[in-house]
C-alpha cells in the first residue's frame, strides 16, 4: 500500500462531511445502488470533501465501493469492526490516518430486543488521527459515532438513560483530545435533537461547539411538534427553511424514504413527484451533526481553526432510481485556519464564545421568526427541488480573546441535570435489577416444567400426547436458559456499566457544587473569562490575575488525580450505595 505523505505545510481549510447512509443488509431497499451512487456523489461534491465520517455503512463490500468511487480525493479510509454485524462506521480521508481504534460503548441496548438490532451491532466510536502536515501537533482527532436509536419521545424513551451514557463517553473522548493537544472533530448520527439532555452533556463536558449551531444560533430545538418547539410559538416551517435554517436531515418531506407507500410507489414506477419548497414541514428534525473543538496546543506554530460554513448536503436523488440516496440528509462544514491573535477578525466565532447549554435554551425559547421567512420563496407548486447548499456568515461573538488558552477547563452542568442523569441511571438500575429478577424465575420455572414434562411422558397411552409433553419441555427449556443467561451475563454487565457512570456523574456533580458553593464561581468559567480583567496574553498577566487562575488550575488538578476525591462516596440523597 502506497504511504500518503503529508503536506510540508498546514491547509489553508478542511472540508468535512458525516452521512448516514442507511445500509442495512437485507432490509434497506435498493441498498447496492444507493451506496455506489452516494460514493460518486461525495466525490463530486463542492467543496470537495477532505475529512468523511459514514454511519450505517454495515457492510465491508458497500465500504469498498464507496471507496472506489472516492478515492482518488479520499486515498485514506479505514471501515471498522465491531459486534455481531459490524459497526456500520467508516472514516475517509485526504490526509493520512497515523492512528486508529474503535471503543465500544459500555451501555448499548439490551440483547432481549433483537428486531431492533443495536446490541449486535456493537455501537462505538471510529477514533481516528489524522495528520494534516509535517508540523508537531498538526493532527485532528476524528470521532465518527451513531449513538443507540429512540424508538419513544423523550423522556418515555426506555433507552434514553443508555444514549446519554453514550453521549458522555464521546463527550469524554472529545476533551481528552483537545488536552493533548489535537483539534477535534465529532461527527456522525447522534440521534438527539438540539434541546437534548444527550446534546447539552457534549457541549458542556466536553471543549466542543455544535457548528451548525454557532453559525444559526436561532435555529430549531426539535421538529415542529416537539414540546419545546411549540413552547417558541413559531409557525411551521417550510421545508426549504428547514434545510436551510434549521439543518434538518431526517424526516423532510423532501425525502423520498419519508413519503406514504402510495407516493413511492408512483416515484418507483417513474412518475416524477415534485415537492414545493414552500410545504410545511412538521416532522423534520435534525440528528445528524459536526461537533469542533480548537487545538489547545503546547505546540507554540499549530495551527488554530475557526468555522467557516455549514450546509445540508445529499438532498437530491439517486439518477436512475428516482429516490434519495438515503433516509438522511448529510451535514457538510469548512473550517479555515484562523488569523493571529493579533489579526483575528472579531466577526468570527470561536471555541470558547458559545453560552452554556442551559442558558442558550432558554434563550432560544424565548425568541420568535419572523413570518416572513416561510413566505418568501417565490417558487411554483410544480417547481422541482435542487439540492440546498447554504453558508451562513456568523454572528458577531463575545470580545475577542487569544486564540490558544492555557487549559481546558471543563464546563459544569447544572445540578438539576446531573440530578437528571442520576435519576435516569436510577431507573434503568431499578428496571435491570426487576427484569434479572423475572428473568432468574422464569428459569427456574422451565426447569420444573421440563421436567414435569419428562414425568408424565411416561402415561399417555397415545404417541402424539408423548411428542407434544416432549416438544412443550424442549422449547420451555430453550426458553428459559436463554432468560437465565441473559440475567446472569447482560443483566449483570449492564449493571456494572450504569455504576461505572453513576460514579463519574456523581463526581463530576460534586466538583461542580464544591467550586460553586467554596469559591462562587463554577469551573465551567472559560479561561478568557478568568484572565479578561487583566489581559489576553497570559505570559503578560498581572499578579492578581495569577493569584485568580492558579487556585482554580491546582483544584481541577486536584480533582482529577487525588485518591480523596476517587474514593469518596458521593451518594445522592442516600439512593445509590456505592458497591
Amino acid at each position: 500500500m502506497k504511504h500518503y505523505e503529508p503536506a510540508a505545510d498546514v491547509p489553508p481549510s478542511i472540508n468535512v462531511f458525516t452521512y448516514n447512509c442507511w445500509g442495512l443488509k437485507y432490509i434497506a431497499k435498493y441498498r447496492a445502488e444507493r451506496l455506489r451512487e452516494i460514493g460518486r456523489a461525495i466525490a463530486t461534491t463542492l467543496p470537495t470533501p477532505e475529512i468523511v465520517g459514514l454511519q450505517e455503512c454495515w457492510t465491508q463490500e458497500d465500504y469498498l465501493a464507496i471507496r472506489k468511487q472516492t478515492r482518488h480525493v479520499l486515498p485514506h479510509g479505514k471501515f471498522y469492526f465491531s459486534g455481531s454485524f459490524g459497526g456500520g462506521l467508516a472514516i475517509l480521508s485526504k490526509w493520512p490516518i497515523v492512528e486508529s481504534n474503535m471503543v465500544r460503548y459500555p451501555l448499548n441496548g439490551r440483547p432481549s430486543a433483537f428486531f431492533r438490532g443495536d446490541w449486535y451491532v456493537g455501537k462505538g466510536i471510529a477514533c481516528a488521527s489524522i495528520r494534516l502536515s509535517k508540523k508537531a501537533g498538526d493532527i485532528v482527532d476524528v470521532f465518527c459515532t451513531h449513538l443507540h436509536a429512540p424508538y419513544q419521545s423523550e423522556p418515555k424513551d426506555s433507552y434514553l438513560c443508555h444514549r446519554t451514557a453514550q453521549a458522555w463517553e464521546i463527550a469524554r473522548l472529545m476533551r481528552q483530545a483537545v488536552e493533548r493537544g489535537h483539534v477535534v472533530i465529532g461527527l456522525g448520527d447522534f440521534n438527539m435533537v438540539p434541546s437534548s439532555l444527550a446534546h447539552r452533556l457534549i457541549t458542556t463536558h466536553a471543549p466542543v461547539q455544535d457548528v451548525w449551531k454557532v453559525l444559526h444560533p436561532d435555529s430549531s430545538l426539535g421538529s415542529a411538534n416537539h414540546p419545546l418547539e411549540k413552547e417558541r410559538r413559531r409557525d411551521i416551517p417550510s421545508a426549504r427553511y428547514n434545510l436551510q435554517e434549521n439543518g434538518a436531515t431526517c424526516d423532510s418531506v423532501y425525502n423520498t424514504w419519508r413519503w406514504t407507500k402510495h407516493d413511492q410507489k408512483l416515484l418507483f414506477k417513474g412518475q416524477d413527484l415534485a415537492v414545493d419548497p414552500t410545504t410545511p414541514d412538521p416532522r423534520a428534525k435534525r440528528l445528524d451533526y459536526i461537533f469542533f473543538g480548537n487545538t489547545l496546543s503546547h505546540f507554540p506554530d499549530a495551527a488554530q481553526w475557526r468555522i467557516q460554513s455549514a450546509r445540508v448536503g445529499m438532498t437530491g436523488r439517486h439518477p436512475r432510481l428516482n429516490c434519495s440516496f438515503s433516509d438522511h440528509f448529510s451535514v457538510e462544514a469548512t473550517l479555515v485556519r484562523a488569523a493571529s491573535s493579533k489579526t483575528d477578525d472579531p466577526s468570527k466565532p470561536s471555541l470558547d464564545t458559545r453560552q452554556t447549554s442551559d442558558t442558550a435554551l432558554r434563550t432560544l425559547t424565548n425568541t420568535s421568526l419572523q413570518p416572513t421567512l416561510y413566505t418568501s420563496f417565490n417558487a411554483s407548486p410544480t417547481s422541482s427541488f435542487l439540492p440546498v447548499s447554504v453558508s451562513r456568515t456568523p454572528s458577531p461573538p463575545k470580545p475577542n480573546f487569544t486564540t490558544t488558552p492555557l487549559i481546558p477547563f471543563p464546563k459544569s452542568l447544572s445540578t438539576a441535570a446531573y440530578d437528571e442523569i442520576l435519576d435516569l441511571i436510577f431507573s434503568d438500575m431499578t428496571r435491570g435489577s426487576r427484569q434479572g429478577r423475572l428473568r432468574f424465575l422464569h428459569f427456574g420455572v422451565s426447569v420444573v416444567v421440563s421436567l414435569g414434562c419428562f414425568v408424565a411422558v411416561w402415561w399417555p397411552q397415545r404417541a402424539w400426547v408423548a411428542f407434544l409433553l416432549l416438544l412443550i419441555s424442549t422449547l420451555n427449556f430453550g426458553a428459559g436458559v436463554v432468560d437465565g443467561l441473559i440475567a446472569l451475563l447482560f443483566v449483570a454487565s449492564e449493571k456494572r456499566a450504569l455504576q461505572e457512570f453513576r460514579w463519574e456523574v456523581q463526581q463530576a456533580k460534586e466538583v461542580a457544587e464544591e467550586l460553586v458553593d467554596g469559591k462562587g464561581k463554577n469551573i465551567g468559567e472559560t479561561q478568557e473569562q478568568l484572565i479578561s480583567n487583566n489581559t489576553s496574553d497570559p505570559d503578560k498577566m498581572s499578579d492578581e490575575g495569577r493569584q485568580d487562575f492558579k487556585p482554580e488550575k491546582e483544584l481541577w488538578e486536584k480533582v482529577r488525580s487525588s485518591e480523596e476525591y476517587g474514593g469518596k462516596e458521593n451518594v445522592r440523597s442516600g439512593r445509590f450505595p456505592m458497591v
